[in-house]
């Protein structure tokens, strides 16, 4: 297992790379500590970036695991806040039993401090690969002498061969928000729900782990850790074309399934901290090395 560290042109830290088990890898930005490509143990590419994305850090990157904090959507903030269009601080990689795991740090900032969001904070964000699985943890701190309320979500782009192959499982029986339609409080009827439009759905309350099911293909699940909602996200063909940084065919080979907290927020005390992530499971995982992967994520 090894960690290398890339420079950008001006010798500035500009990503982390893990190869962990078999041919497991995982590559992360420290511009937004965006995860920008993970590849599980068959070497199989599992995310899905752009070939439009900008990486200079002059914008947040198109696609991988993009974090939304503190502010999901549109709002006083700027679109999903600013965690994903700040620099991280790398604070190292440490190597377990079963894989290898990298730590990233955002506290808050004179341009923090002065937005609409003004409060003191860290962020600690661990990103733990293992042969078939990548699980991350995002640990916020209430620095403040004020209590504040947050919305949280990791924006995953997951990739496919074809978007009219997927199947995204465990979402039946929750309701969901259709930002689309304006439609509140829909009630999912079905057990595989597909993708053939435009979608921007928020699932709240989601009781289930989510499996995304490419048919003929592979699978990645999603568990969750104190994140209630599940966001579900194709831009389809007309938005696609609206999106400088998103080429017009792509959306046939992505999808966004998100693990957050948005259709309710998060409140923590001074002093208080929560830990918040998701733990991805690549298909035809052994039970005992899922099992494994989970207790260590927790």
């Amino acid at each position: 297992m090894t960690v290398q560290e890339f420079n950008d042109a001006a010798g500035n830290l500009e990503r982390v790379v893990l190869s962990g088990p078999e041919s497991a890898s995982v590559e992360i930005y420290v511009y937004g500590a965006t995860v920008t490509s993970w590849k599980s143990g068959t070497g199989a590419e599992r995310l899905f970036v752009s070939r439009q994305a900008v990486l200079d850090g002059s914008k947040p990157i198109r696609g991988g695991i993009p974090l939304v904090f503190p502010q999901f959507g549109p709002g006083a903030l700027p679109q999903h806040g600013f965690a994903r269009n700040q620099r991280w601080t790398f604070l190292g990689a440490t190597e377990h039993g079963a894989g290898v795991a990298a730590t990233f740090e955002l506290r808050d900032s004179e341009e923090t401090r002065g937005s609409a969001w003004p409060f003191r904070f860290v962020l600690t964000y661990t990103v733990d690969l293992t042969a078939h699985t990548l699980s991350t943890i995002m640990k916020c701190e209430n620095a403040d002498e004020r209590a504040f309320e947050f919305t949280a979500l990791m924006h995953t782009y997951l990739g496919v061969g074809s978007i009219a192959q997927v199947e995204v499982e465990g979402l039946e029986g929750a309701e969901y928000d259709d930002k689309i339609s304006g439609q509140v409080g829909v009630k999912e009827a079905r057990a595989r729900v597909t993708v053939g439009t435009n979608e921007d759905r928020v699932y709240r309350d989601v009781e289930d782990n989510v499996v995304v099911r490419e048919r003929g293909g592979g699978a990645v699940a999603i568990r969750r850790f104190n994140f209630k909602d599940i966001v579900l996200w194709n831009p389809w063909e007309q938005k696609a074309r609206e999106m400088a940084d998103f080429a017009d065919d792509e959306y046939h080979r992505m999808v966004c399934v998100e693990a957050g907290t948005v259709a309710s927020s998060i409140a923590l005390r001074p002093g208080q901290t929560i830990s918040c992530g998701q733990l991805l499971t690549a298909e035809d995982v052994p039970a005992a090395a899922a099992a494994a992967a989970t207790s260590a994520a927790i």
